[in-house]
């Protein structure tokens, strides 16, 4: 079976991560409950008159896929496969707020045709001609964790040799107010949000767009290898270390083998509870690092977490501004990745140098 490697990655966030190193422009955001995309300069890739008709999400899965293809010296790859909780959610605001607006009448199909969840995917393709398999999962918080599950099993069964994946969502204004009537957003006056130390319900919410070049070789410019992806709809808090225990022990490792463990925080007092019962028991020798202080809750903020660990392999640092504790390890081989949402859709991403 041929193993899978991360050759090229492209990330466009809520933070500065392009055009940087990694991470040095960081900046917390404490006093904000919806964060926004720091945006790149979208006609450096796309043309004005093309760009002026897409969703801010389709832009950015674009940009971060050229990155990603860019970082691997990649002109085309065999497949594209997204993962995206809400697709293109603004496109589907504007056209059910056009139905509503003109009585359900003389309606412009445009909105709708670019609202639907795979338009990434599509636009991604028409950009480098590539008419190789594209498909697009939309699994809640497990959306982009089943892409990655599909391309790793593909390259395995020498399917693709490369294969192009990402985990892309935004945010709609009608949206985030159905979100905060739902208590899925913090309340406002629960700030500064210290997602660590949070005693309220609801997380920061954000947007973003995270692609990862996949190949079957081991290249000069290699991050790090996927050796294994888990999802698990529903866990009991209880029963989270010994499904990471079996997790590892399939990959003949054990939790002291883990040089470092990205976990999902994002604040909400009523599901972190899942990360703070390993993080102070089975993990507390572990380095541990959080991630949605920066870029925010969505459902593939976990394409994030894993850049995020892809580049710590790579460079071999970590940033001060996602360590939870002080443990250090000199070299970051094995690293484990977990996330929730709500207490839901739990996965496991296992990530060796």
């Amino acid at each position: 079976m041929k193993k899978t490697y991360i050759n090229g990655v492209g990330c466009i966030s809520t933070q500065k991560t392009f055009d940087t190193v990694f991470l040095e422009e960081a900046i917390e955001h404490k006093n904000e409950t919806v964060l926004s995309i720091v945006s790149p300069i979208y006609k450096d890739y796309i043309s004005p008159a093309a760009s002026r008709r897409m969703a801010k999400g389709v832009k950015n899965g674009i940009v971060a896929s050229a990155l990603a293809l860019k970082d691997a010296h990649l002109e085309n790859i065999d497949a594209i496969i997204t993962g995206t909780g809400l697709g293109c959610i603004e496109d589907s605001e504007k056209f059910l707020k056009n139905i509503l607006d003109n009585n359900e009448e003389f309606l412009t199909p445009t909105a709708f045709i670019q609202s639907t969840h795979n338009t990434v995917g599509a636009q991604i393709a028409l950009t480098l001609q590539c008419k190789g398999y594209n498909f697009t999962y939309v699994n809640g918080a497990v959306s982009f964790e089943s892409a990655l599950l599909d391309a790793k099993m593909q390259i395995e069964e020498n399917e693709a040799n490369s294969i192009l994946v990402g985990g892309i969502d935004e945010t709609g204004d009608y949206t985030i107010s159905l979100f905060k009537l739902a208590g899925r957003v913090k309340d406002e006056n629960n700030l500064p949000n210290d997602i660590l130390n949070s005693t309220s319900t609801g997380a920061i919410y954000g947007e973003g767009a995270a692609f990862f070049v996949l190949e079957n070789e081991k290249k000069e410019n290699t991050y790090a290898q996927i050796l294994d992806v888990e999802i698990i709809n529903t866990l009991q808090e209880n029963e989270v270390e010994a499904k990471i225990t079996a997790f590892l022990k399939a990959n003949n490792l054990e939790i002291s083998d883990l040089d470092a463990v990205v976990l999902g925080f994002n604040g909400n007092i009523d599901s972190d509870i899942y990360y703070k019962n390993i993080a102070e028991n089975a993990f507390a020798k572990i380095p541990q690092l959080y991630y949605k202080h920066l870029s925010g809750e969505y459902d593939t903020a976990s394409a994030f977490a894993l850049w995020m660990a892809s580049k710590v392999i790579k460079t071999q640092e970590i940033p001060e501004i996602v360590k939870v504790n002080s443990v250090e390890k000199p070299i970051y081989s094995n690293i484990l990745l977990y996330n929730q949402l709500n207490g839901k859709n739990h996965s496991f991403t296992l990530i060796s140098k």
